[in-house]
């Protein structure tokens, strides 16, 4: 079976799921936490892809796993991390506000900054991206399944609720499944380069919480709002990365998502880590 036709309606319901918990406040949050709000992005959108190129050009990574480790740096917070700013007693309004504002931001910007990498990095392997595939792609996996989502809390609040309380659940366990199948595929190629994948998504993942912090620092941001940016930075949307890279209308190279398979290992690994920390 084609891991396409998995990961597409995958990516769909957790950003339908995002929809149904959007309201028009959320989006309104810029204005009322603008230093939280701009800490986020800034972590988010402009410096880890940027750690994730000096990575890649440090570790001298192989051409398409430079690209999939920029490909999952260049896509916005993971669903799952409202789901740990919540246990991490964080800012859940902040974090939901975070995921929603980044993957409407990077619609457009992931089509920009890939398009450079797929060019410096894919020239050696004759991998080239088609901008405007990518483009259409994201509208349809990830604009407008959230539209759809905030028009049913907008007009079925009730409904929504419920439908929201079953998917989140299914967040987690779906993005390891997808993991999982792709795994499977690509076990040899995996198992060979997990150690070097391994050191470099955990490299990249540890350098984002890391820059995280200081940007909380820097902002002087309160408690909460620090551990909901630093689970925002370093949660990164490995779903779409995945569908992004193994689509037939853009990438169409399993070896591109590995990257991000491991990533997503690693970020949940870290993450249950620091909670369980927490808990102790």
């Amino acid at each position: 079976m084609n891991s396409i036709l998995i990961v597409i309606p995958i990516l769909a319901l957790l950003m339908f799921d995002l929809g149904l918990s959007l309201e028009g406040k959320d989006f309104l949050l810029v204005f009322q936490k603008p230093k939280a709000v701009l800490a986020g992005m800034l972590g988010q959108l402009v410096f880890l892809p940027a750690i994730a190129l000096c990575l890649c050009m440090a570790i001298g990574l192989d051409p398409r796993f430079a690209i999939g480790l920029m490909l999952i740096a260049c896509c916005p917070g993971g669903s799952s991390s409202n789901v740990f700013s919540k246990l991490m007693k964080g800012d859940v309004a902040l974090s939901v506000s975070l995921t929603a504002i980044s993957s409407i931001i990077t619609l457009f910007t992931m089509p920009v900054l890939m398009q450079w990498v797929s060019a410096y990095f894919g020239k050696s392997v004759n991998i080239t991206l088609p901008v405007g595939n990518l483009l259409v792609q994201n509208l349809v996996t990830m604009l407008l399944p959230i539209i759809i989502g905030i028009f049913i809390r907008r007009y079925w609040h009730g409904a929504a609720q419920k439908i929201s309380a079953v998917l989140s659940k299914l967040a987690f366990p779906a993005l390891m499944l997808l993991a999982g199948l792709f795994f499977v595929g690509n076990r040899a190629v995996i198992i060979e380069y997990f150690a070097l994948l391994g050191a470099s998504t955990t490299a990249l993942l540890l350098s984002a919480i890391l820059l995280a912090f200081v940007l909380c620092m820097v902002f002087r941001l309160q408690q909460a709002q620090r551990r909901t940016i630093m689970v925002e930075v370093g949660m990164q949307n490995a779903a779409q990365a995945i569908a992004v890279a193994s689509s037939p209308f853009v990438f169409n190279d399993a070896v591109i998502a590995i990257p991000a398979i491991v990533y997503a290992l690693m970020m949940n690994v870290v993450f249950l880590l620091w909670l369980a920390f927490m808990k102790k």
